[in-house]
């Protein structure tokens, strides 16, 4: 809870402020240990307008964590205790929901909490790999180097989203907007065309009836294409949450050409790259497995993070896992794991693979937009086309027919 206070020293020096704390109490005995006496201490009241604020307010994205973490490192390497870089960082950072999680963690390591501990009380914020990273840097006793690679980590992850996020928002925008001109070309303009065709009586193509039909069922029942279009999304929406939603989509996304292998590719830099960060930090083969699985999404990539750990338990090599799911990553995987458990320097190893597929990414998506924007043209040109004739031929036959 937040609370507002107004305290007093003997010299007759004032402060106000706000301090987050479970009740009055602890508000009081912080400022006691500073020579302060509580005065006034009230609940911070929040205005309507500011809970509704608050809840539509901005998630925490992996852009804020990895500000967060690249600053707390810069801070920490140059002198100062976690407690205050994390109330620096708390006053400096405008979210305000990202604001209380670090105020949050700096009360609890006040009371003399590791930082990873703390952390763990916010599982939706930090994760495994975060955790136990910053564990890593508590127990070796450089917190700054595990926070620089944990914001380094966040920021060649957030790039690779990116990358495939743009090469794909040109043809979902012209895709898009291409279905909404089509829609209102049905609505309004087919309508008064075949009130023409109608007075003229002329025989009507095969072509035009579809494009007729479309028309007729969106100006009289679009309210209903409206419902089904937005029962489609709830169902697609719930179907994501879903566990059987997650494996569907995990599996068709392996099966759309190019799609597949840039999925691939993905999985694979961040299985290594992960990998790498960990057991270059001291954490035990096992663990890394573990957290690996918790960093990827598709459930594919999951399964056989989770067989490699149950593997590795019983003691077969890691790289022998990974050659055999070779639907899933490359087989270069498998072989370069395989020389890192040979020569001891598996995380190298990883860090190569990582850099490699992250490479391949980035080509893959600059591909990816070369090829898809002339086949949109095609699809374009085709639909175009396809209302063009249905259109002009009954024009034609009216023509034919004086």
């Amino acid at each position: 809870m937040l609370f507002t206070y107004y305290a007093k020293k003997i010299t007759g020096e004032e402060i106000t402020g706000e301090m987050e704390a479970k009740d009055r109490f602890e508000v009081a005995r912080s400022l006691r240990q500073k020579g302060f006496s509580i005065v006034t201490c009230e609940p911070k009241r929040e205005s309507k307008k500011f809970k509704l604020f608050s809840f539509f307010s901005l998630p925490i994205s992996v852009s804020d964590k990895m500000i967060f973490s690249r600053n707390f490192g810069v801070m920490n390497s140059a002198g100062l205790s976690v407690s205050r870089a994390l109330e620096i960082l708390g006053k400096q950072t405008e979210k305000e929901n990202f604001r209380k999680v670090i105020l949050g963690l700096k009360d609890s390591v006040t009371k003399g909490k590791p930082l990873s501990e703390a952390m763990k009380e916010y599982p939706k914020v930090f994760s495994p790999f975060f955790v136990a990273m910053v564990r890593v840097g508590e127990e070796s006793g450089r917190l700054s180097d595990s926070m620089k690679l944990i914001a380094d980590q966040l920021e060649r992850d957030n790039n690779l989203i990116k990358k495939v996020r743009g090469a794909m928002v040109y043809p979902i925008i012209i895709i898009t907007v291409m279905i909404l001109i089509g829609i209102l070309m049905l609505i309004y303009v087919v309508p008064t065309l075949v009130s023409t065709f109608k007075e003229l009586g002329v025989d009507l193509p095969i072509s035009t009836k579809i494009v007729i039909f479309l028309s007729d069922f969106f100006t009289g029942h679009f309210v209903l294409f409206v419902l089904i279009l937005l029962s489609l999304i709830m169902i697609f929406v719930l179907m994501s949450y879903s566990q059987r939603g997650k494996r569907f989509f995990s599996t068709i996304v392996l099966k759309i050409p190019i799609i597949s292998g840039i999925t691939k590719k993905i999985n694979s830099a961040r299985t290594s790259r992960t990998l790498a960060s960990l057991i270059s930090g001291g954490v035990n083969i096992i663990e890394a497995l573990s957290i690996t699985e918790d960093v990827l999404q598709n459930h594919h990539y999951k399964n056989v993070l989770e067989r490699a750990k149950e593997e590795v338990q019983k003691g077969s090599p890691m790289s022998e896992i990974f050659k055999e799911a070779d639907k899933f990553y490359p087989l270069l995987v498998g072989e370069m794991m395989a020389v890192g458990e040979e020569t001891g320097k598996m995380s190298d190893m990883l860090m190569r693979l990582a850099s490699f597929y992250e490479e391949e990414v980035e080509n893959a998506t600059k591909d990816l937009t070369t090829i898809i924007e002339p086949f949109l043209m095609v699809i374009i040109g085709l639909v175009v086309g396809f209302f063009a004739v249905s259109m002009i031929q009954p024009m034609y036959s009216m023509t034919g027919g004086f």
